[in-house]
């Protein structure tokens, strides 16, 4: 768990440095999966910055998803919200109010409460069909973006938060299904392609999202896809469980910890004025 929330600290401050990156970038095209775009962001020195922290966060991201719940993890990175209002707070001048800090302690309180709830991580391998089911929703990220480019204001937003986040929900339950770190088996198992075009994918459609439409909708779609539908699997295939007798609050837990950070989700954009030149300049 102090991993997950490692990984909750890093992602949640990337996405501050990662937003105002990308914004310093020309425009792109419009599409939802804009390689150029991308290129054009690692460019910025902020947004290389945000990447080293994702990659940080993504290794401690690892290590939780081998030892706890998939459900456990994934409150877990949808409270880096949280982390990016207290960080928006602090390097962009962004001052918030007491509803919104009392936001931040609904969301430390639903952690504490899967903390208390969670058991070990489910024993299931995951079966071949579940490894292929993975690998085909990642290349429907993929189409995803490519028709939500398409779409008008707020839906074009909403549509890329959604399939980054399904995108990075794959990152998730793929790494439980890679059991064989050999060469070879890595190279036959479809839950290692699964991993790089979601993980790919998720980064794409996210750049996308930050850079063109509301980020504040975008990171409410992206928590969805990361949490929702990665518990799920976890609880149904993998075999993921509660400690005995505590299921009521993991699921308490994981619903006060993700409307926690839907409610802060327009930290995830850095608003103009209020010390935020500082950053963006």
């Amino acid at each position: 768990m102090i991993c997950a929330l490692g990984s909750a600290v890093c992602f949640g401050t990337a996405s501050v440095f990662q937003a105002v990156g990308t914004r310093a970038t020309a425009p792109g095209t419009g599409s939802g999966v804009d390689a150029a775009l991308l290129l054009r962001a690692l460019r910025q020195w902020r947004y290389l910055v945000g990447l080293g922290l994702d990659g940080l966060g993504f290794l401690l991201q690892i290590v939780a998803l081998r030892t706890i719940p998939i459900y456990a993890v994934g409150a877990a990175l949808a409270a880096s919200l949280a982390v990016t209002a207290v960080v928006a707070a602090r390097l962009l001048r962004v001052r918030l109010s007491g509803v919104e800090w009392g936001a931040v302690a609904v969301v430390c309180a639903g952690l504490a409460m899967l903390g208390l709830a969670s058991g070990d991580e489910g024993e299931r391998a995951g079966s071949t069909t579940l490894r292929y089911v993975m690998l085909g929703i990642a290349f429907a990220v993929l189409l995803l973006g490519a028709v939500a480019g398409r779409l008008p204001g707020r839906g074009r937003a909403l549509a890329l938060g959604l399939g980054a986040g399904c995108g990075f929900g794959v990152v998730e339950v793929t790494v439980r299904l890679i059991d064989d770190m050999a060469p070879g088996a890595l190279l036959t198992n479809p839950a290692m392609y699964a991993l790089l075009v979601g993980g790919g994918a998720a980064f794409l459609l996210l750049t996308s999202a930050l850079q063109r439409g509301s980020v504040t909708t975008a990171t409410a779609g992206l928590v969805i896809g990361e949490t929702i539908g990665p518990a799920l699997v976890g609880v149904v295939w993998l075999g993921d469980r509660t400690r005995e007798g505590l299921e009521w609050l993991a699921v308490l837990g994981f619903a006060v910890a993700v409307v926690g950070a839907l409610a802060l989700a327009r930290f995830g954009e850095p608003e103009s004025g209020n010390g935020a030149g500082a950053v963006t300049g």
